[in-house]
C-alpha cells in the first residue's frame, strides 16, 4: 500500500496514511462505509430521495437511445425488511445515487481511450434505522444498436464470485462519483461559478463599498487558485484528465454539467435540499426545515453554518439598506450584480431563475448564496479529498476495465485471480501515485488560512461600532458550532458520525490547524 511520507520533527521519516484505510492491505470499500460516505464523505451533495421506481432518465431517447431502467422491483424487494418497495418509497427509506444522465452521453468516446473503462452508474439504497445500505447498482452502457442497450444490475453477493462482481460494481460507482466531485460539485460550483461574481465585484464596486468590504475576505485567493488549476490541473493532458476515468473529456462534463444541471437558484443550502427530496419545509424546525435522514452529517452541520452566514448577511445588509429603493439606486451594485449575471454567466444569462435584485431579502439571499459557495460548501467538497481518497481502493478515480460477462474472454482471468482482477482494474502504481500527490496538496491548509468568523482586518468597519458588534457576534457564533459538531460526533446514537472505525465528521467544524486536517472552513476558496 502507498502512504504519504511526512518528515517527523526528528527529521526522519515516517508514515501518514488516510483516515480511512483498513488495515487490510486490499481492503475496498465496505457496504456501510459506502452508505455512510454518500452522507458524510467527500462527496455528500449527490444523495437524492427516490421518488418513483424505477429510476427515469431525462436524456433524449431520439439521440441516446431508449432510456428505461434494467431495475425491477425483483432486484431489491428482498432487501426492504419486509417492505414492499411502494411502502418503501411511501416512507422515504430508498435514495439514489444517479449518475446515469451525466456519463451515458460520453461513454462512447470514454471507453475507446486507452485503459479507460466506464458505466453510467445509479446505485440505490435503503435506510435502516440512520445509516443507509446499498442494496442495488445498475451499470449502463451505450446502445449499440437503435434496438439493443447494454445494462447489468449488480446485487449484494451470496457467494465469492458475486462477491468481487460486486466490489468491482462498486469501484465503478466511486469512480462515477469522483468524476462528478471533482469536475462538477467542486471545480464548477465552487471555484468556477463563483469567479464572474469577483471579477465583477472588483470591477464594479469600488473598495469603500459596504458589500466589497463584506464579500472581500471571501474573494481572497480563488482567482489566483483558479489560473494555477487552469494550468495545471484542469489543462488538456494536465493532472485532472491522467488521474480520473473521462480523461480528455472531463472539462466537456464539466461544461454540460453547468449546461443542464447548475442553477444560481438552487445553489443555496436549504433550496439544494428541497430540490433533492432530503429535506421538507418544517416551520417547527430551527432552521425551517426536516431532513429525511436525521444524521445526515452534511446536511445538519451545513444549516447550523448556513443560518449562522444568513444571520449575520441580513444584519449588514439591514444596516446599509433598510429600504428597496436604496438597493435599487445604488449603480454600483446593480452594475456588479448584471455584469456578473449577464456578462460572466452569458451563457445562462436568460434563463427565469436568476433572482432579482431589488429588495433587502434579494441581497440577502444572494450575498449568503455566494459566501456559503465560497466558504463551507468548497470546505465539505475540498479537504477531505486526501483522507477519504489518498488511500486509492477506497475510492478509485479511474477506472480501467469493465466487469467481464461469463461469456466475456476475460471471465476465465476473473475467475481463476479476481484479486488480481481487481487490482488491475484500478489505477496503476504511477496514477494513483500522483492523484495521492495532487489530493493532498488541494486538502492541505497554509499557515496563513483565514477561517469563517475571523477577519484580518476588522477595523474596515471602524467607524461603525453596530456592525462591528454584529461580526463578533456572527464570529461567537460560530465557535458555538464548533461545540455543536464535537458534541454531535461524540454522540454514539449517530452512526454516521461516531463508532468503531467511523471517521467523525468534522469537514465543516470551523478551525484547523495548518496541514491535511479534514476539516476547517476557511473564508474563501483558496486552494
Amino acid at each position: 500500500m502507498v502512504t504519504k511520507l511526512q518528515e517527523s520533527s526528528e527529521g526522519l521519516l515516517k508514515y501518514e496514511t488516510p483516515k480511512v484505510v483498513s488495515k487490510d492491505k486490499f481492503a475496498w470499500l465496505r457496504d456501510d462505509e459506502f452508505g455512510r460516505q454518500a452522507l458524510a464523505g467527500v462527496n455528500p451533495v449527490n444523495i437524492e430521495c427516490l421518488t418513483s421506481f424505477p429510476p427515469v432518465s431525462k436524456l433524449d431517447p431520439e439521440i441516446y437511445g431508449p432510456q428505461e431502467s434494467a431495475l425491477k422491483e425483483e432486484h431489491i424487494v428482498g432487501q426492504l425488511n419486509g417492505m414492499t418497495v411502494q411502502q418503501a418509497l411511501d416512507e422515504n427509506k430508498l435514495f439514489i445515487v444517479d449518475y446515469h444522465d451525466i456519463y451515458l452521453p460520453f461513454l462512447d468516446r470514454i471507453n475507446a481511450l486507452d485503459g479507460r473503462k466506464s458505466y453510467a452508474t445509479r446505485t440505490i439504497f435503503f435506510l435502516t434505522p440512520g445509516t443507509l445500505k446499498p442494496i442495488t447498482i445498475e451499470l449502463s452502457l451505450p446502445h449499440t444498436t437503435p434496438q439493443t442497450r447494454a445494462k447489468r444490475v449488480v446485487t449484494p453477493p451470496v457467494d465469492a464470485t458475486t462477491n468481487w462482481i460486486w466490489q468491482l460494481a462498486k469501484a465503478h460507482v466511486c469512480s462515477n462519483d469522483a468524476g462528478v466531485h471533482q469536475l462538477v460539485n467542486h471545480w464548477l460550483r465552487t471555484h468556477a461559478c463563483m469567479e464572474p461574481f469577483i471579477l465583477a465585484a472588483h470591477r464594479q464596486m469600488s473598495a469603500i463599498h459596504p458589500i466589497f468590504k463584506l464579500l472581500d475576505p471571501h474573494m481572497r485567493y480563488t482567482l489566483e487558485i483558479n489560473a494555477l488549476a487552469r494550468q495545471n490541473l484542469i489543462n488538456a493532458g494536465g493532472v485532472i484528465e491522467d488521474c480520473f476515468t473521462p480523461g480528455r473529456y472531463c472539462m466537456e462534463i464539466s461544461a454540460a454539467a453547468y449546461r443542464s444541471h447548475w442553477r444560481f437558484d438552487q445553489e443555496n443550502l436549504p433550496a439544494d435540499l428541497i430540490r433533492r427530496g432530503i429535506a421538507v419545509p418544517d416551520p417547527t424546525q430551527p432552521h425551517g426545515l426536516k431532513l429525511l435522514i436525521e444524521d445526515y452529517p452534511y446536511a445538519a452541520d451545513g444549516l447550523l453554518i448556513w443560518n449562522a452566514l444568513e444571520n449575520w448577511v441580513r444584519t449588514y445588509v439591514n444596516h446599509y439598506y433598510p429600504n428597496s429603493s436604496l438597493i435599487c439606486s445604488d449603480r454600483e451594485l446593480q452594475n456588479w450584480y448584471h455584469e456578473s449575471v449577464r456578462v460572466g454567466h452569458a451563457d445562462l444569462s436568460n434563463e427565469s431563475w436568476w433572482p432579482s435584485l431589488k429588495t433587502p431579502e434579494d441581497l440577502i439571499s444572494i450575498l449568503t448564496t455566494l459566501i456559503w459557495l465560497a466558504s463551507a460548501q468548497h470546505a465539505a467538497l475540498n479537504f477531505g479529498q486526501y483522507p477519504y481518497g489518498g488511500y486509492v481502493p477506497n475510492r478509485p478515480p479511474l477506472m480501467r476495465r469493465l466487469i467481464p460477462d461469463e461469456n466475456d474472454p476475460e471471465y476465465v482471468n476473473f475467475l481463476a485471480d479476481p484479486q488480481k482482477y481487481f487490482l488491475l482494474a484500478l489505477p496503476s502504481l504511477l496514477q494513483a501515485t500522483k492523484f495521492m500527490a495532487v489530493v493532498d496538496n488541494l486538502s492541505t491548509h497554509s499557515p496563513d488560512e483565514e477561517y469563517l468568523g475571523e477577519r484580518q482586518h476588522p477595523s474596515i468597519w471602524s467607524g461603525d461600532a453596530e456592525i462591528i458588534e454584529a461580526f463578533y457576534g456572527f464570529s461567537a457564533e460560530i465557535r458555538r458550532i464548533e461545540k455543536e459538531i464535537e458534541k454531535r460526533n461524540a454522540d454514539p446514537s449517530l452512526k454516521n458520525r461516531c463508532g468503531a472505525g467511523v471517521l467523525p465528521y468534522e469537514l465543516l467544524a470551523p478551525s484547523s490547524d495548518p496541514g491535511v486536517t479534514c476539516r476547517g472552513v476557511p473564508n474563501s476558496v483558496s486552494i
